[in-house]
């Protein structure tokens, strides 16, 4: 078998693309993959035209081969759109020897350790009664036993930090108070605080609620800084959303930057690099959450990556119909 052609298609959402990768064959199997869409979304399908060159006739069994091509031989440390493209492309070559084989990707992957993927979904409302209104629909009806939810308000940015964190609090008061004790709650900032400092009291104010983890309550690119912060916060930190291949996940985990870690499939290079990631993890007694707000492409490949894992922790789930 050898690889024929590849092609890029965009799903647009009304928000933002799903980015389909397809991987043709000469023996008519063709693999589907998911990458991220990071801003220059034609730049991804540019640079999947130009991977083409590179390995068209080549055996797409040999999936190691070819990230090793696309990565190396790009020559400089890559970026977000690179490597993009390469988590597309290697998602689809797993695809096509799942086909070809007759067996479920997991299955190339080592094999099953769980046969339930555990998921949360994410409530958004502006109050703190009608995220909780929300959270406690969200679990009465499709029976989540995780939420993931941002502390602040649409409209907070501009009030004062004591606002913020008295906002932040009563919200995930309200939504603790709803679902009950058994249902975890994960935080997200979303990046917004640039203190560590501040971050951490922000941790300490919602510790009392029982938070799964305050999800990247800092910039990321700051690995030592966010060691500082996971060494003295008591509540479990995780980041890893925009953090790309082994190499960097390599450093994060050395500096003890997180109590979690959260690859996103789409952009961190796929499957293979997942795998990889997720050891490195497991040896330094880190837990893994995968980063997945895409299609139901990223969450097809997330689900077979969890079923191999020993240290996956729960998947972010973002259904169709959560109407």
């Amino acid at each position: 078998m050898k690889i024929t052609a590849m092609q890029t298609d965009f799903v647009w959402t009304g928000q933002r693309n799903w980015i389909v990768v397809r991987v043709h064959t000469d023996e008519g199997i063709t693999g589907i993959g998911e990458a991220f869409p990071v801003g220059p979304d034609r730049a991804i399908a540019e640079t999947v035209a130009y991977f083409q060159s590179w390995i068209e006739g080549w055996d797409p069994f040999d999936i190691e081969r070819v990230w090793h091509e696309l990565y190396a031989g790009s020559r400089f440390p890559t970026g977000s759109v690179i490597t993009a493209a390469i988590s597309g492309i290697d998602q689809a070559l797993w695809d096509i020897k799942g086909k070809a084989l007759g067996v479920p990707v997991y299955e190339l992957l080592g094999g099953k350790v769980r046969d339930r993927i555990r998921v949360y979904q994410s409530p958004e409302a502006d109050t703190p009664g009608s995220l909780a209104e929300e959270s406690k629909r969200l679990i009465e009806r499709y029976g989540y036993t995780a939420l993931k939810i941002t502390p602040f308000a649409a409209d907070s940015d501009g009030g004062t930090w004591h606002d913020q964190l008295e906002g932040a609090e009563c919200r995930l008061a309200a939504v603790r108070d709803a679902v009950g004790p058994k249902v975890d709650i994960g935080v997200d900032p979303h990046a917004k605080i640039f203190e560590p400092s501040r971050a951490l009291e922000l941790a300490e104010r919602l510790r009392p609620y029982r938070p799964m983890f305050l999800e990247e309550p800092v910039r990321p690119e700051n690995f030592e800084a966010l060691a500082k912060l996971t060494a003295k916060a008591l509540v479990p930190i995780a980041t890893g959303e925009a953090v790309f291949t082994k190499f960097q996940f390599r450093e994060l985990l050395a500096t003890g930057a997180a109590d979690i870690i959260q690859p996103d499939v789409a952009i961190t290079g796929g499957l293979t690099e997942m795998k990889k990631i997720a050891s490195m993890a497991e040896a330094h007694y880190v837990s893994i959450a995968p980063h997945n707000p895409l299609g139901p492409l990223a969450t097809s490949s997330n689900v077979h990556f969890a079923a191999t894992a020993p240290n996956f922790l729960v998947l972010e789930y973002h259904a169709d119909d959560v109407g």
